[in-house]
């Protein structure tokens, strides 16, 4: 009886910095995983590369965007100054993934009593699915690994959905990436996984369709009901057969009278006998259909543990996140507190300086003004603050040359003047 089902999962990666870490687990690039006790780290050499990659998970990316990241960098030239993004920035905060990973596998005992060059052809059958199926070029693949240093084998593909799309703006094709031109919502992926499960069953694996909506986090009340109301319909009506088959057994007993009972043998009419055969017949199908209604149950069963237990951890991350926000609220409120503070003594400072400027002697002046350079060049200082600290002083004419604003400019029309500078410092001077 076939008791192992086909299992397609895809989990979006929505980050650079989630897809490095991603990388670092697939291609076991860490000494160990006391995190997961599961992956024994000296059976990582026999791990199958399908689609192999040498470099970082990262650096693959950008190898494999590099068209699209060169088409935004000379789109960002003419943008405004205020709508400037890198492309990483772009990247992470964009609402679209930054990848896919795909995740195949099936109950453990189907690779049971399977090779690694058995196990092999059967992930290339999943990699098939990958193009023909999902659709996604070998190009759009940055790694495929079959990993058996685990205790069920598993592929992990990581995919760029990286596609030319109308933009409606500029009425021009653009890059972007969009898992949703490949994966389009819940009811797709589970059209996909009827497909998944089909090219397998062409293949010649004896495997069942997973359980429909069981990757989600939990199986709803309504899935619960519609699986087990189907194996209860079906047991009903098997033991409803076997009612009919025992009466109709029992009532040919009664009016047979070619019934001939002694130690070597027994003869009845025939049809009292393919009654009685068929009495056999439903209690096996009772009996067949015992270990998948117990099995079933014991899945729903682990996927209820497994699904509470996710919730359970769903729960700590929404509370560590919580209690971050919090100190993140906290530091926020004590950096603008200590902003102030420093505007403050900065204010003071810019005083100060101006009064040894106004009424020190010239040796202080000098300091003085060797200092105001000095913070202008570490940027503590703007181009506004020198002007306002040295205006009217005698060492007015040496700090606005290093500055480079024009006296004659600054003293123009009426007492406050708008100075636009190539670094976009703009100011207004009172006197």
């Amino acid at each position: 009886m076939n008791l192992n089902y086909a299992i397609f999962r895809s989990q979006p990666i929505m980050t650079i910095n989630d897809l490095a870490g991603i990388g670092s687990h697939n291609k076991r690039e860490k000494q160990s995983y006391k995190s997961n006790p599961d992956i024994k780290k000296e059976l990582s050499s026999n791990n199958i590369e399908l689609v192999p990659l040498t470099e970082k998970y990262v650096r693959g990316f950008y190898n494999k965007t590099i068209e699209y990241k060169k088409e935004f960098e000379e789109r960002m030239k003419t943008e405004r100054e205020d709508r400037k993004r890198t492309f990483r920035e772009i990247l992470d905060k964009s609402k679209n993934v930054v990848a896919d990973e795909l995740l195949f596998t099936a109950t453990n005992t189907f690779f049971k009593d399977m090779t690694r060059e058995d196990i092999k052809v059967w992930a290339d059958t999943c990699m098939d699915f990958v193009y023909n199926d999902l659709g996604y070029t070998k190009d759009q693949v940055l790694h495929a690994t079959v990993h058996l240093d685990e205790k069920t084998p598993h592929i992990h593909c990581v995919v760029i959905p990286i596609v030319k799309k109308l933009d409606k703006r500029s009425n021009s094709e653009r890059y972007t990436i969009s898992k949703k031109q490949y994966i389009k919502d819940k009811n797709h992926l589970s059209e996909l996984q009827d497909k998944y499960h089909k090219r397998l069953i062409s293949k010649g694996y004896d495997l069942e369709r997973g359980i429909k909506n069981s990757d989600n986090e939990n199986i709803n009340l309504k899935e619960f009901k519609k699986i087990t109301r189907k194996l209860n319909n079906e047991l009903n009506v098997k033991n409803e057969r076997l009612n009919k088959s025992l009466e109709v057994f029992n009532e040919k007993m009664k009016t047979s009278k070619e019934v001939l009972l002694n130690k070597e043998y027994v003869k009845i009419k025939k049809d009292t006998f393919d009654s009685m055969n068929n009495v056999i017949k439903e209690s096996k199908k009772i009996m067949d259909m015992q270990p998948k209604l117990n099995y079933i149950y014991k899945e729903i069963d682990n996927y209820s543990y497994s699904y509470r237990s996710i919730k359970r951890q769903k729960n700590n991350l929404e509370n560590e996140i919580e209690y971050l926000q919090y100190k993140n609220e906290k530091l926020e409120n004590e950096n603008r507190t200590l902003k102030n503070k420093i505007k403050a003594i900065l204010k003071a400072i810019k005083t100060f300086f101006r009064q040894i400027l106004l009424f020190g002697n010239d040796k202080a002046k000098e300091a003085t003004t060797n200092e105001i350079m000095a913070q202008y060049d570490n940027k503590n200082f703007t181009r506004k603050d020198v002007v306002n600290i040295s205006l009217d002083t005698s060492s007015e004419e040496k700090l606005f040359d290093y500055v480079g604003v024009e006296k004659e400019y600054v003293r123009m029309k009426h007492s406050e003047l708008d100075y636009d500078s190539k670094e976009k410092d703009d100011f207004k001077l009172s006197r």
